[in-house]
């Protein structure tokens, strides 16, 4: 049963997503609040190594979820569930694709998704931003709301990529040194 849950769950993710791994975020987040799957901070440590790792953030993510509550064809269906709405609007659209290429109704489908993908990823900043940078818990323990490592980091990233040498260096680079000043650290 998990496994059809976790199909139908992705499934979702999957269908209303648009605009790429990013545009996943807040459906996991929510996901993660209904099915206690995973918790917000493990919603930071996926995205992390979803973006570190090869392949797209969105099914790096729902294989990550999938392997880790339903082993490794929990993997497989959360993949499965998260990439089968993109591979059925394929299938439909490449049956019709000279229709739509014409169309002009489709051509305003795809310009007012367009807001609706920026709000989306703008979420799923705002997200990331909440879990690296702020710690709401610690307001009521009378600790430090501001993750001042987290903080620090995000500045150093962006200082550097005001240096000029430093913007022609590939942003694989700048992965993989804060992901190795996150774990000497502990982020």
């Amino acid at each position: 049963m998990i496994y059809l849950r976790l199909f139908f769950e992705f499934f979702k993710v999957g269908l209303f997503a648009v605009g790429g791994g990013l545009a996943t975020i807040p459906f996991l987040s929510d996901m993660g609040a209904r099915t206690g799957w995973f918790a917000a901070g493990d919603l930071a440590n996926m995205i992390a190594i979803s973006e570190s790792t090869p392949g797209p953030m969105g099914v790096n993510m729902a294989t990550y979820v999938g392997f880790h509550t339903g082993g490794i064809a929990g993997g497989v269906m959360a993949t499965l569930g998260l990439i089968s709405p993109s591979i059925l609007v394929i299938l439909i659209i490449a049956g019709f694709l000279k229709k739509f290429r014409e169309s002009r109704a489709v051509d305003a489908v795809f310009y007012g998704i367009r807001p609706a993908s920026t709000a989306l990823i703008a979420a799923a900043l705002a997200e990331v931003c909440s879990i690296a940078l702020f710690n709401p818990e610690a307001l009521e323990s009378g600790g430090d709301f501001f993750r001042w490592k987290g903080i620090l980091l995000a500045a150093a990233v962006f200082l550097c990529l005001q240096v000029k040498p430093l913007k022609k260096l590939h942003p694989i680079l700048f992965i993989a040194v804060s992901a190795i000043a996150g774990a000497v650290f502990q982020f």
